[in-house]
């Protein structure tokens, strides 16, 4: 018996989402995509940094996502495919003040497409700078740790 090699899963991030947002929830959606873009996913021609979904017509879908196809409309509007009570507890997320629907991670499973949905709140700039500074001490007393042993 031949052992088969680990397969690598593609896996896109949206690296600014967790900056910006401070992340309640998070689920999985699928994505009605054409085979054209489903090619170009898993040849590593998408960008999904400064996408989002947005709730229209009570389905939610996906919009500003960069797949690099040859032809036809790159960003175009994409439907996300999840359960009705998934959509009704989105609709009722999103209706309270300020939060968003955020795409954090863009991923292959078993040959489709799965988008990794954030439920989250905007930042304000004071806690984005706290944030950086909290991580800056923390790194540098782990150097220090470090350095003791």
């Amino acid at each position: 018996m031949t052992k088969k090699s680990p397969v690598k899963k593609k896996e896109f991030y949206n690296k600014k989402a967790r900056f910006d947002y401070n992340i309640a929830d998070s689920l999985e959606a699928g994505i009605a995509l054409t085979g054209e873009e489903i090619k170009a996913i898993r040849a590593s021609r998408v960008d999904i940094t400064g996408s989002y979904a947005k709730v229209l017509n009570n389905e939610i879908f996906w919009i500003g996502a960069n797949i690099n196809i040859e032809g036809g409309d790159r960003q175009r509007t994409r439907k996300l495919l999840l359960h009705k009570s998934q959509i009704d507890k989105l609709i009722g997320k999103t209706a309270e003040q300020g939060f968003s629907l955020i795409p954090l991670k863009l991923y292959l499973t078993r040959g489709k497409a799965k988008l990794e949905l954030g439920i989250g709140k905007g930042m304000k700039k004071y806690e984005k700078r706290e944030k950086l500074k909290k991580r800056d001490i923390e790194r540098d007393v782990n150097i220090s740790l470090k350095d003791k042993k």
